[in-house]
């Protein structure tokens, strides 16, 4: 067995991908036990519509940091720098999730999850962070997707986790105009593309947008 496939059963087989639970987000597991309640007291249960659901971000596991005209990210970029990484440790494979994410879709239904916050990189849309489009590179996330929904997981897409284009970087990042209406056109076209599917965006880890595909840029 090969180092990387000692990680994903880590990762995966182990239950360590972010095992968080999304509550507020739909099918019922109201049979959970929170946990065991004292003697002759009901057990306290997990409210109808908790979701157990799994979390990532791209750079942490999708590898592939080229592959199918994907464009480089400010992470791409940092993690390459000399002494900046412990190990000298890089995203460039991970868990290669850009090629094995059916294995992982199987892990997350073995695992019993009903719900995936996932990110999508910014990059592999859109190389130069605006601009044309990469078709390839949503392919990608319009597999993922189908993926999900045939295993009974709901999709839940984060737009941005971090991984700026570095293109964008170079000509001031989010310190420019630029930055946030190049952001307003990226999220339009993944919400118009993946939109029929997925229902539940966020702009950022911590910001929800909307719980329907309609996005407007950030505030």
């Amino acid at each position: 067995m090969t180092d990387q496939d000692n990680r994903r059963s880590f990762l995966l087989g182990a239950g360590t991908l972010a095992a968080a639970g999304l509550s507020s987000c739909g099918s019922p597991s109201q049979d959970r036990k929170a946990s065991a309640a004292p003697s002759g007291e009901k057990a306290p249960q997990f409210p109808r519509g908790f979701r157990w659901g799994v979390a990532t971000a791209a750079y942490q596991i999708e590898g592939a940091p080229d592959a199918d005209g994907k464009g480089k990210s400010i992470w791409d970029t940092y993690s390459h720098i000399p002494g900046k990484m412990e190990n000298g440790d890089t995203g460039d494979v991970a868990i290669d999730h850009y090629n094995r994410y059916k294995e992982d879709v199987r892990a997350m239904k073995d695992l019993g999850a009903t719900a995936y916050r996932f990110s999508i990189s910014w990059p592999r849309v859109f190389p130069n962070g605006t601009g044309q489009p990469n078709p390839k590179g949503l392919d990608f996330y319009r597999r993922l997707v189908d993926e999900l929904l045939a295993a009974g997981i709901e999709p839940f897409a984060t737009l941005y986790h971090w991984d700026l284009p570095q293109a964008l970087q170079d000509r001031g990042g989010w310190q420019s105009r630029e930055t946030s209406k190049a952001f307003g056109d990226y999220a339009g076209y993944v919400a118009k593309n993946l939109g029929d599917k997925v229902k539940h965006f966020s702009r950022s880890t911590n910001s929800r947008i909307s719980s329907k595909w309609g996005i407007k840029g950030p505030s």
